[in-house]
């Protein structure tokens, strides 16, 4: 596919529902590319339209500019891993992933063999080639699914939420492992996913989506540095974006009566009027880093805590915040407690919602490092 692959005004719409509307896409042949977006954000809905498994209720769909939009999956260089475990339960490792280069009956033995245990070998599946699927873990069945669709030297390579079955510590693993299991194909691969976490892991570039519409395409870590709008940002955040309304004067953004944010670095650029301030999770503090930090007092509403961090759900009057801290925290409800952040870590929207000023990358990264 010397010019990978376009999708000009693409919409689907299902029984009188809306799935997907006005998509303009471009994916480069050999690129890493992530769909991001919250769960029905059109993901799936959209991965079927490039697999041909589902047709555009408008636009096209071109591979190599040549329009592919009526053609269906069978005449699609295309291979696509789900999030379930897709296997032969009767068929061994070795033969599920040999099956798809048997369907056209155009290779030898010797070369079916030689591309099985090239494919095993990239996705350590070697010791496992005698075995039925029902006697593998979790990982090694995804991984079989993987090595499937990586072995037809695929065109286009789609991937749903391949890790979401899988549990904490095998999707960590598969994740370090992901680039360097892509890396140097010719094919355009999408990944799609729910976590901004995993898109910040994997790189390449990021297309948010949500309620079927497009919002932002570009790097993955500039999307995640500037989003163009307060709801990208949100999508662009686990746990999501808070996001205050408050007042700017010449010299200071007034969250409250007693809280203000000097204008400083980036915030200089805001003029007078109304913004609503994007912080987030962990960008907020139970003790502050600097003499720059704001302290903003606060009411625990409730606690979350998640392995070694806690989320910390809180209210500055009518302000809500969200705060995600190292450390596992037991603040019963109404507890009175501080808040610091540093300016240099705020985003301002404008009252629409669009982006007016951002961080630099090396505030957003400090601390914790992206999240």
């Amino acid at each position: 596919m010397k010019h990978g692959i376009e999708l000009e005004k693409v919409g689907r719409i299902v029984d009188g529902e809306m799935h997907l509307a006005d998509i303009h896409l471009r994916l480069e042949p050999g690129s890493f590319n992530i769909l991001l977006g919250r769960t029905r954000a059109g993901k799936t809905s959209l991965l079927r339209l490039m697999a041909g498994l589902d047709r555009p209720t408008s636009g096209a769909i071109r591979f190599g500019g040549e329009d592919v939009t009526r053609w269906d999956v069978r005449r699609r260089n295309v291979a696509m891993v789900y999030q379930q475990f897709v296997n032969y339960p009767s068929l061994t490792v070795y033969e599920n992933i040999a099956s798809p280069l048997r369907l056209g009956g155009r290779l030898s033995r010797q070369e079916i063999d030689r591309r099985v245990r090239d494919t095993a070998a990239t996705l350590r599946l070697e010791p496992f080639l005698e075995r039925l699927p029902a006697e593998l873990s979790g990982g090694q069945q995804q991984r079989t699914a993987m090595a499937r669709a990586l072995v037809k030297d695929a065109s286009l390579l789609l991937l749903d939420e391949p890790l979401a079955n899988l549990d904490y510590k095998l999707r960590e693993e598969l994740r370090t492992e992901m680039r360097q299991i892509f890396r140097d194909r010719p094919a355009v691969i999408v990944y799609a996913t729910t976590e901004p976490t995993e898109a910040l892991l994997l790189g390449g570039r990021t297309a948010v989506l949500d309620e079927g519409r497009l919002l932002q395409v570009g790097p993955t870590l500039e999307v995640y540095q500037s989003p163009i709008t307060e709801r990208v940002g949100q999508v662009f955040s686990d746990p999501q974006m808070s996001l205050l309304e408050v007042e700017v004067s010449a010299t200071e953004a007034r969250l409250s009566p007693e809280v203000a944010l000097p204008l400083t670095g980036h915030l200089r650029s805001l003029a007078p009027g109304r913004y609503r301030l994007g912080l987030r999770a962990h960008h907020l503090r139970l003790a502050p880093a600097s003499e720059a930090d704001v302290r903003i007092p606060a009411r625990v509403e409730v606690e979350e805590v998640s392995g070694s961090e806690t989320l910390v759900h809180a209210t500055h009057g009518r302000l809500s915040l969200t705060a995600q801290v190292e450390g596992v925290h037991r603040h019963p409800y109404g507890t009175q407690l501080d808040l610091f952040v540093s300016p240099s870590r705020v985003f301002a929207f404008s009252p629409e919602g669009r982006l007016v000023a951002a961080p630099s990358s090396t505030a957003q990264e400090a601390a914790h490092g992206p999240h």
